[in-house]
């Protein structure tokens, strides 16, 4: 069912006054109050959608994958017709790095150690979505450390390439360009995988 205009309006508010007040304090020194005096929101309306501010993190981290699995299918119907599987990776990197930085402002805060919880949060919802891709790919790319681990790997292993790639100040295009390398190499050489893909 689909949420009442005011309500998302409430809502977008809330997710963005917390991504601005990111670039002036850390998440864990954020209080409820705050939020709500910078947002011009009341306690009562914040307590009616968010159970407290780690909720309100996690709505923004669904958001963000959401954007993320529609840039994924636009990716896979724009350039990846036969489904191959290392482009099928390849589009997933792709979708996230659209995704980071399509979200720079909250992205930028999310290094493990300037804010775990927006780390953790982000990450956990990027992990169950990279397990759900691997799975469906496994009949041709077989993870030999279990699907599991291996999504692990490549899901903190990539973000906090970003991450790093980001403190350098490198180019965002750089960046894609250096990310998409690095998979494409880790899957053809059959470190993680049994097979190479069809």
């Amino acid at each position: 069912m689909q949420e009442d205009k005011r309500v998302l309006k409430t809502k977008k508010n809330l997710k963005q006054t917390l991504i601005n007040m990111l670039s002036k304090k850390s998440f864990e020194k954020i209080s409820v109050k705050e939020i709500c005096e910078n947002s011009q929101t009341s306690r009562i309306t914040f307590y009616a959608h968010y159970k407290d501010k780690y909720d309100l993190v996690d709505d923004i981290s669904k958001d963000m994958i959401k954007f993320a699995q529609d840039e994924y299918q636009r990716l896979q119907n724009e350039n990846n017709p036969k489904r191959d599987s290392i482009t099928s990776y390849c589009n997933f990197l792709d979708c996230i790095l659209n995704t980071c930085y399509n979200n720079l402002q909250l992205f930028s805060h999310t290094a493990p150690y300037e804010n775990p919880y927006l780390n953790y949060s982000f990450y956990k919802y990027i992990l169950k979505y990279l397990e759900i891709h691997a799975k469906k790919r496994s009949n041709t790319l077989k993870p030999k450390y279990g699907l599991k681990k291996t999504a692990a790997f490549l899901c903190y292993g990539f973000l906090e390439f970003i991450n790093e790639s980001n403190a350098e100040k490198t180019p965002p295009e750089k960046v894609r360009e250096e990310a998409l390398e690095l998979l494409k190499n880790i899957l053809n050489s059959e470190i993680l995988t049994e097979n190479k893909g069809k």
